[in-house]
């Protein structure tokens, strides 16, 4: 997935759109500018399929030797997959966060969930110029 194709939360995961089953999926990982602030992965939590997730609330964590970081749902669903190669090979998140680095594929009901994130260029201005509180 080219990143520029994906949609953003302000909380740095990402959500693909495919539309072409009998249910939209939405796939979700974490950016490359997440992964780069959190440096050296030690571990990964993921929920199991089955799971229901809610937008804005955190499905999972990863731990880096530095923080723990919770991870968000950009959308309402039900996890489908998780990608459970992710917690043996941890450097995934870094070398391919947009390809074999995504996270879970969630079942949505609504697909205009996902055309409410932010687009890659509003996601890059966030990380660009981040907002002052």
């Amino acid at each position: 997935m080219k990143p520029e194709d994906l949609r953003y939360t302000r909380s740095h995961e990402w959500a693909h759109l495919d539309t072409s089953g009998d249910a939209p999926i939405v796939t979700v990982g974490i950016s490359a500018f997440a992964v780069e602030q959190l440096t050296d992965l030690v571990h990964i939590d993921l929920p199991e399929a089955g799971t229901q997730v809610t937008a804005g609330e955190p499905f999972g964590e990863v731990e880096s030797v530095k923080a723990v970081s919770d991870v968000y749902s950009p959308v309402d669903g039900e996890v489908l997959e998780v990608n459970d190669s992710l917690s043996g090979n941890l450097e995934t998140l870094s070398t391919d966060p947009f390809g074999a680095g995504w996270m879970l594929k969630v079942k949505i009901a609504d697909e205009n969930q996902v055309s409410s994130l932010l687009s890659h260029d509003e996601y890059e201005k966030q990380v660009v110029e981040p907002e002052r509180e």
